[in-house]
C-alpha cells in the first residue's frame, strides 16, 4: 500500500529535519515555545524518552521526575511549538517502549549509560 504522491508531497514540506536523532532511553531536553498573552517565550522540558512512534504522525514521550511526582508529555515530532531539542544522554536499554520506568522510583529507575 503506497501514499499517493499528493499526500507524500504535503508531508515533505511539514517534515522537521532539524531535530536531533534520539532513541528510548535518551535524557533529552525539549525546548517548547510558550504563548502568554501577547508574549512568546521558551520552556526546556527535561527526561527521559519512554517511547516513540513512526510514521507521518510520529511523536515521543518524554518522562521527568517533577517534585517526586512522575510527570509525562506527548510531543509530535513535527510540531511547531518545539523550538528545538538537546540531546543530554545516551543509556542503553534493550526495549523499545520504556513503559516500566513508571513503576519505579529512586536509584531503580536509573539507566545504564552507553559507554
Amino acid at each position: 500500500m503506497s501514499i499517493s504522491p499528493v499526500i507524500e508531497k504535503l508531508l515533505a514540506k511539514t517534515r522537521r529535519t532539524d531535530l536531533p536523532k534520539f532513541t528510548p532511553g535518551d535524557t533529552i531536553r525539549v525546548h517548547v515555545k510558550i504563548k502568554e498573552g501577547d508574549k512568546e517565550r521558551t520552556q526546556a522540558f527535561e527526561g527521559v524518552v519512554i517511547s516513540q512512534s513512526r510514521g507521518p504522525q510520529a511523536s515521543f514521550t518524554v518522562r521527568k521526575i517533577s517534585f517526586g511526582q512522575g510527570v509525562e508529555r506527548i510531543f509530535p515530532l513535527n510540531s511547531k511549538v518545539i523550538d528545538r531539542i538537546d540531546v543530554m544522554r545516551s543509556s542503553r536499554v534493550r526495549r523499545a517502549k520504556l513503559y516500566y520506568l513508571r513503576g519505579l522510583k529512586g536509584k531503580a529507575a536509573r539507566l545504564r549509560d552507553v559507554e
